[in-house]
């Protein structure tokens, strides 16, 4: 008893299981960016760097994660 705890895993793979999740079920995103911008569509891809959002009134664009601020499923309350 009272030994070292080792620390936690560097990575999780949560956010590979969200987006995994997400992808397979199509779901409707809104991708907020750091500027405010909003970006609706479905993940169609991701990678270490960027994900990859098909959009059905615009082009497909892909977003580097650093210029995330957070997302959400479309039609979800979200406090500002």
């Amino acid at each position: 008893m009272g030994g070292k705890k080792s620390s936690p895993p560097e990575q999780t793979n949560a956010e590979n299981f969200y987006y995994q999740k997400q992808m397979q079920s199509k779901t409707a995103m809104v991708i907020v960016l750091r500027d405010g911008e909003q970006v609706h569509g479905v993940i169609e891809w991701y990678d270490k760097c960027c994900i990859k959002v098909n959009r059905t009134s615009a082009p497909n664009v892909v977003i580097y994660k650093p210029s995330i601020k957070y997302m959400y499923k479309e039609g979800e309350n979200v406090r500002k």
